[in-house]
């Protein structure tokens, strides 16, 4: 792809070479940054372009078929450089890391105007932000809105001394949602687990990695694979970061873990913590999966069955692609874990058909709920992206517009069960759907505008009329013509100067000039 040459004004020496033996400021950072994530690629933020060097410039530019070049010396010899414009990031990111790839995105983290102040030479602060895997995405740009995200660790324990193989402890986090699932497996039935969950990476020792059976399942789920050092699997670490996440002493009331289950969730948030820079995940209380909680199926008759996939791979033809009429991203997660992880509750069954016969007798409640879920939005995975501390406008937004919806379908519910009653199901749905703080919705009705732009830096996303102070920044930015004319007659009018001038620039700001004559 050609492209413009990113320009960084604070680092001109970039394209200078560089002294035998030397290298520049703004290299010898990136080389600084690049040493501490050697696995990982790393994205450069330089003005508008994430510049790629070196090695990750050259397998970058393949993978993404765009334009290699080079920018400067190292050691003599030209250094590989390829780039995209951050505009589109998201689109690249989203290539790299379906092949796979890990990437380290390294930011920018003060104005270039701040680095000229201490010198023409300096150097503008940047660290990496996040490192972006295949388990760990949460931009809505980079995830199916119809399919759970998840990152599975896997732990197998070893065998005592004449013992048959324990179990293998699987635990499983979407961070994007917050879902959460832990449980045992037999080794036997690891691949139909695998197929399952359909996470998009697996974390296990290096061991467990070279089993080539084991790796050939990871494979055949369409997981990325990724080696984590044994002392990760840690169940004492796994009971304290699960408390810690969960802010409780005990975990007695989300039931009980094995050893190996606490080894697996112990791995599991080392690696968020680890990815997310110590940024905590919103964890949902954990669910218990395995023999017991769901139908085991292998992994070749879910193939057969065709549950989520056709044997050619699409969901068109299978039996989700049959079934799925959902109208939000939220509920069609929900119906492909459905059918996954059949239940075999009987009174979870029961419970469901009722609900499902209920509503198929009240169409006019039935088609009230899809309007009302249809303006819904996907609430858990912009809480997520909040609670990381990268999300945006739009986020906020769609928790005003989750509450909203909300209230129209527990509205709804509420007045069906007042005239006919609901099913079990139904009416703990309703209970649940009650807005708790219909005054933070309103809130946030009054400070954002209806619709408001994807990123911060966009601007525009608050009310007008919520802010005097945003108000009147607006009208000097927008209408700085008429602001001035507006001021200077203002002191001509107090001084009786009738050569006063107001004038601005960058340094001095807004200054009044007065002529001689």
């Amino acid at each position: 792809m050609a492209r413009p040459k990113a320009v960084d004004h604070i680092e001109p020496e970039t394209d200078a070479p560089a002294a035998a033996g030397t290298v520049t400021p703004s290299m010898a950072q990136f080389l600084e940054i690049k040493a501490a994530n050697p696995d990982c690629i790393l994205w450069y933020r330089m003005g508008d372009f994430y510049e790629l060097f070196f090695e990750d410039a050259v397998v970058v530019a393949e993978a993404l078929s765009i334009t290699l070049t080079k920018r400067g010396k190292h050691l003599g010899a030209d250094i590989p450089m390829c780039g995209v414009p951050v505009v589109r990031a998201d689109e690249y990111l989203q290539r790299l890391i379906r092949k796979g790839f890990r990437v380290a995105v390294c930011e920018q983290l003060e104005d270039p105007a701040e680095a000229r102040k201490r010198g023409s030479k300096a150097v503008v602060r940047r660290d990496v932000v996040r490192l972006v895997t295949p388990g760990t995405l949460t931009e809505e740009t980079l995830l199916d809105a119809k399919a759970r995200n998840y990152l599975t660790a896997l732990f197998r324990p070893l065998a005592g001394k004449n013992e048959a193989a324990p179990p293998l402890a699987v635990a499983s986090l979407d961070i994007s949602t917050g879902e959460f699932e832990v449980g045992e497996v037999a080794a036997s039935d690891l691949a139909g687990e695998l197929a399952r969950l359909a996470p998009g990476e697996v974390l296990a020792t290096d061991d467990v990695l070279a089993d080539p059976v084991l790796k050939s399942w990871i494979m055949h789920a369409g997981a990325a694979a990724t080696p984590v050092a044994q002392p990760s699997f840690d169940a004492l670490a796994g009971e304290r970061l699960l408390k810690a996440q969960l802010r409780v002493a005990d975990l007695g009331g989300y039931g009980s873990f094995s050893r190996a289950e606490l080894a697996a969730i112990g791995a599991l948030l080392k690696y968020v913590e680890l990815t997310q820079l110590g940024k905590p995940p919103m964890l949902r209380p954990p669910k218990k999966s395995g023999p017991g909680a769901v139908m085991v199926i292998d992994a070749a008759t879910r193939t057969n069955l065709e549950l989520l996939r056709s044997t050619s791979g699409d969901k068109t033809g299978s039996l989700l692609g049959t079934m799925d009429r959902t109208v939000t991203g939220p509920g069609a997660r929900e119906l492909a874990a459905r059918l996954a992880s059949p239940s075999t509750e009987l009174s979870t069954i029961a419970a469901r058909l009722d609900a499902v016969g209920y509503l198929v007798e009240k169409d006019q409640l039935r088609d009230d709920l899809r309007e009302a879920l249809r303006r819904a939005p996907d609430l858990a995975r912009a809480m997520s992206r909040l609670a990381f501390q990268r999300g945006g406008p739009r986020d906020l937004a769609a928790v005003r517009d989750a509450i909203r919806a909300a209230d129209t379908a527990a509205g709804l519910l509420g007045k069906a069960g007042r005239s006919i009653g609901l099913p079990a199901e139904l009416a703990g749905v309703a209970a649940r759907l009650a807005p708790t703080d219909l005054d933070l919705g309103e809130r946030l009705a009054v400070t954002l505008v209806d619709e408001p732009p994807p990123f911060r830096r966009d601007g525009g996303f608050v009310r007008e009329g919520f802010s005097k102070d945003i108000d009147q920044t607006r009208r000097l930015r927008e209408d700085s013509r008429q602001v001035m004319a507006a001021l200077e007659a203002k002191y001509v009018e107090a001084t009786g100067v009738k050569s006063l001038k107001v004038r601005h620039n960058n340094i001095l700001g807004y200054f009044i000039e007065v002529s001689a004559t």
